[in-house]
């Protein structure tokens, strides 16, 4: 009971103690609320002093002493507020220390500390401006009486300086925590003339600042690395700016080139919206470090990331090339920095080549000598020659022009280029080793020798506008084109003052005299169906005149090709200087073989590439008029090249443009009662079939091809059914198949042995790109010619009659056909064509007898038996189907063995339309065989 007791008056005693300190701490903000009142009634004074000190700008220009005097006043206000503020706040501080005990009191003076602070903020920010007269200055000054009890930041309080030229008002306020006091003191000065403030910052608060700003980034730099694994990859850019502020501060360069390495492996794939920020980052790093330590720092990052898996990662480095270059030292733009990008353009992805030709472009006009011209211009024909056209792109259209502008040797890159072009295709192999042939002179182009030569000429033609740029700028004429004229042609009175020889013009003479010739070069080592490049090489052409003008185009690039084509009759060369003339003259074919390859290769040229030109179109008319009927008519050579010329013209039909005119000429030859016109005609309507349109089809060649095979003449009415087979080839509209239909019912009418072969084969070339209703048409003459017996004993003429129709039903088998076809006209032809063994091929025979046996799904034995019974022999049908014949054997033996899964009817479709594709291949072999075998007897 005793121990409960004072147990309960210890509880009474404490409890009352602290309703004490509780009535204490009322009592105490009570008085924390007055002090605060009397500060804001002092700041007011302090406004009403600053009105003071400004009004005596009203007053300066009076006496010295009056100005003195209220000087003084107004130090005397400012002293009086700021010892009032002063003693106040120090006799509260001393107050609050009989509460350190307690944690409300603590947190009250705390309060107490942060309003004497705004206080003596408020003295430190009085500002004045007064302008006067000029006169000596008066010094006031206070000081405050020590005070303690408090510690703010430990550090010297920075002061106001206030000095307005005439008045000056010095404040430095002074706490120290572990001093015993505080001490303030302000010193006012006023001068005759204007009045400025100025704060002074204390140099160990600067210090201090600088020590925690460095103190900041090691802790970033430190928890950078730390942070970074674990921010979504999509947001890991908004890290970028602590790490480049990191990387630029920190004093350390190892952790730099740590926080480096984080910057280039920030993201592990970035697309290319991040790289973009990523290289925007590095720029502006570069900016802010300078060059060496972009070099030092940034620059080996690039090199580790070059070999990196990821071509995202290379692609960044290839980006990096171009845009840093700028922020390092001129000596390491076409050293190390070019070194990097010309790995990168080795490097196995498409992307990382195109990005390392962009920024090679960048590159170019920041490096500070020429020294490395031969390694950019390596690097150039690599690019353009590269494999991706996305490459090739980028490299002509972007890296050669900056080349050019660079390196100022247009006469080189052009020098170094025709030669590539030579060379490419001069490599290859001829298509024949026979010497003296046209085949020994035409080579057999790769795929990389073709796509070289594509892409060079391309590259030539990029060219251009330089080339002519530079022939304007160094006309000798008076009258010459400058560059701001429209068009920048060449005029005829400065071909003739060339012509005279007076005057040098070598970029002018150029084209005609390397550019044309090494074109015509490159042309007679063509074959004729390297129609692409011959089309690139008629593009350029075109491109010359366009630049050049109707003039150069008329007295010089056409006298080049008709002399390189074998017209020299033709050629004008009074343009040319005499000593261009004897090489122009050299182009002229000098033999046979080399008048012959003229016009298969250079005539093409001729007709599309000069006569080609749209202000040419009359000329054009003319000399096909002169090739096609002229000069046929009067034996010239146009006679012993038909062949070569029909395929020249056959090249001008690529370009759509030029149809008309071909089409008129034709009509001539058309209507023409000259049959070696109308032959010729023909075969060249058949050429033409594949670069027109169905509309052209059935306005222009149908009619014309009608019109020949009505003609009473065999030869020119069997050249026109070919040329009917070619249309059925390549057009399946019904209105063109109904009148190829009717056209040829009027040929087979005829009953000749020569026109039903003409009708069958052009048909049977047909057959695989043609539509159903043609094959049944096929198939219903044919069955309706083998009915027939064979009459005469022409044995050739029956031979002859039977390859073309087991041709014709070789390559309908190949075709997807209607059953009720195969069982009505398909199988009833090949029994009908078995039935003359004599007149058939025994690969033939063998192909036909697998087809009917296939077709007729195991019926064909008894058909064989039944001929053999019938022609009185054992046919060759029944010992190769029978019981003792090979398949028969074969059969048998397969019967012995377990039955094996019978595949489903899908898979014996597509493994019977396989089978007939492949032996519609191996039957020509076979033939070839069978026919090589009995040439020696």
């Amino acid at each position: 009971m005793k121990i409960r007791e004072s147990a309960n008056n210890q509880v009474a005693t404490l409890r009352k103690s602290l309703e004490t300190a509780h009535m204490d701490i009322k009592d105490k903000e009570k008085s924390f609320q007055d002090l605060k009142q009397s500060l804001d009634v002092h700041r007011k004074e302090l406004n009403d002093c600053r009105a003071e000190i400004t009004s005596l700008k009203m007053h300066i220009e009076g006496t010295q002493s009056s100005k003195e005097m209220s000087v003084r006043d107004s130090d005397g206000l400012t002293s009086q507020f700021i010892a009032n503020s002063m003693g106040e706040a120090a006799a509260l501080i001393n107050e609050h220390q009989n509460l350190k005990g307690t944690e409300s009191g603590t947190t009250k003076l705390a309060s107490a500390a942060s309003l004497t602070g705004d206080t003596r903020e408020d003295n430190k920010n009085t500002e004045s401006s007064i302008e006067g007269s000029p006169g000596s200055e008066a010094p006031v000054s206070w000081s405050t009486a020590e005070h303690r009890g408090y510690d703010t930041s430990g550090e010297d309080e920075s002061g106001t300086n206030t000095s307005l030229e005439d008045i000056s008002v010095n404040g430095n306020l002074h706490g120290d925590g572990n001093s015993q006091g505080n001490s303030g003191s302000i010193s006012v000065y006023v001068s005759e003339d204007k009045v400025h403030t100025e704060k002074v910052e204390s140099p160990s608060k600067k210090k201090t600042s600088d020590k925690m700003a460095l103190e900041t980034i090691k802790i970033v730099s430190d928890a950078l690395p730390k942070i970074v694994p674990y921010v979504l990859i999509n947001h890991r850019e908004e890290l970028l700016p602590l790490i480049i502020c990191a990387i630029e501060r920190h004093p350390d360069s190892d952790v730099r080139d740590s926080l480096t390495h984080t910057l280039f492996n920030l993201i592990k794939r970035p697309d290319g919206q991040q790289r973009r920020i990523i290289m925007d980052a590095c720029v502006e790093l570069a900016k802010s470090v300078g060059e060496m330590r972009t070099e030092t720092e940034l620059l080996p990052q690039c090199w580790e990331q070059i070999n990196h898996q990821y071509e995202e990662r290379r692609l960044l480095v290839a980006q990096s090339c171009g845009e840093l270059a700028v922020y390092v030292r001129p000596e390491i733009r076409d050293s190390l920095i070019l070194s990097i990008v010309q790995q990168l353009v080795e490097d196995s992805a498409t992307v990382v080549r195109e990005a390392a030709t962009h920024n090679l472009a960048l590159l170019l006009p920041l490096f500070p000598n020429m020294d490395k011209y031969y390694k950019v211009e390596e690097l150039l024909f690599q690019l353009v020659c590269d494999t991706s056209r996305v490459v090739v792109d980028v490299a002509l259209r972007e890296l050669v022009p900056a080349v050019v502008r660079w390196g100022g040797k247009l006469d080189q890159i052009l020098r170094v280029l025709l030669s590539h072009i030579l060379a490419s295709v001069q490599r290859c192999p001829p298509i024949s080793g026979v010497e003296g042939t046209i085949e020994s002179h035409l080579r057999v182009l790769g795929e990389q020798e073709r796509w070289n030569i594509e892409v060079l000429l391309r590259m030539l033609a990029e060219l251009l506008p330089f080339v002519h740029q530079k022939a304007i700028q160094t006309c000798p004429s008076t009258d010459a084109p400058t560059s701001s004229t429209a068009e920048n042609f060449v005029s005829e009175s400065s071909i003739k003052l060339y012509a005279t020889g007076d005057t040098e013009w070598s970029a002018f003479e150029w084209m005609h005299t390397e550019c044309l010739p090494d074109l015509i070069k490159l042309a007679c080592l063509l074959p004729a169906k390297e129609d692409s490049l011959r089309t690139a090489i008629t593009k350029y052409l075109l491109a010359v005149s366009g630049h050049y003008g109707k003039d150069y185009l008329e007295h010089i690039m056409l006298p080049v090709f008709l002399v390189a084509a074998g017209d020299v009759d033709s050629g004008d060369f009074t343009y040319f200087p005499l000593s261009i003339q004897s090489k122009v003259r050299g182009l002229r074919p000098k033999t046979s073989i080399a008048e012959k390859l003229a016009i298969i290769c250079v005539l093409p040229l001729l007709l599309s590439g000069i006569l080609g030109s749209p202000s040419s179109r009359q000329q054009l008319e003319e000399y096909l008029r002169k090739l096609l009927i002229q000069n046929t008519k009067d034996g010239s050579f146009s006679m012993c090249h038909t062949t070569e010329i029909i395929d020249a013209v056959r090249f001008l039909c690529i370009f759509e443009q030029h149809h008309g005119v071909i089409f008129n000429i034709l009509w001539e030859m058309v209507v023409s009662p000259d049959t070696d016109l109308k032959i010729n005609a023909a075969a060249l309507l058949k050429a033409l079939v594949p670069y027109v349109g169905v509309k052209v089809a059935s306005t222009h060649i149908l009619p014309a091809l009608i019109t020949l095979g009505s003609d009473q003449n065999l030869a020119v009415k069997y050249a026109s059914i070919d040329a009917l087979g070619t249309v059925a080839q390549h057009f399946k509209n019904d209105m063109v198949v109904d009148k190829i239909h009717i056209q040829m019912d009027a040929f087979l009418e005829d009953g000749s042995h020569e026109a039903t072969v003409s009708v069958i084969r052009a048909l049977a070339v047909a057959v695989p790109h043609s539509t159903d209703k043609l094959r049944e048409y096929l198939l219903t003459k044919i069955i309706k010619l083998t009915s027939a017996s064979p009459s005469g004993n022409d044995i050739e003429r029956r031979r002859e009659r039977a390859n073309v129709f087991c041709e014709a039903l070789r390559a309908l088998d190949a075709t997807d056909l209607p059953a009720t076809s195969v069982r009505d006209l398909l199988l009833p032809s090949i029994q009908n064509l078995l039935k003359d063994l004599d007149a058939l091929d025994p690969a033939h025979k063998e192909a036909l007898e697998v087809i009917a046996r296939e077709r007729s799904g195991g019926a064909l034995e008894s058909i064989g038996k039944a001929m053999g019974a019938h022609l009185g022999i054992a046919s060759s049908v029944s010992s190769f189907f029978g019981e003792s014949g090979l398949l028969g054997k074969k059969e048998g033996a397969e019967q012995l063995d377990p039955a094996p899964p019978q595949p489903s009817l899908q898979t014996q479709q597509e493994n019977t339309r396989f089978g007939r594709m492949m032996r519609g291949g191996f039957g020509d072999m076979l033939r070839g065989k069978a026919k090589g075998s009995e040439e020696p007897s």
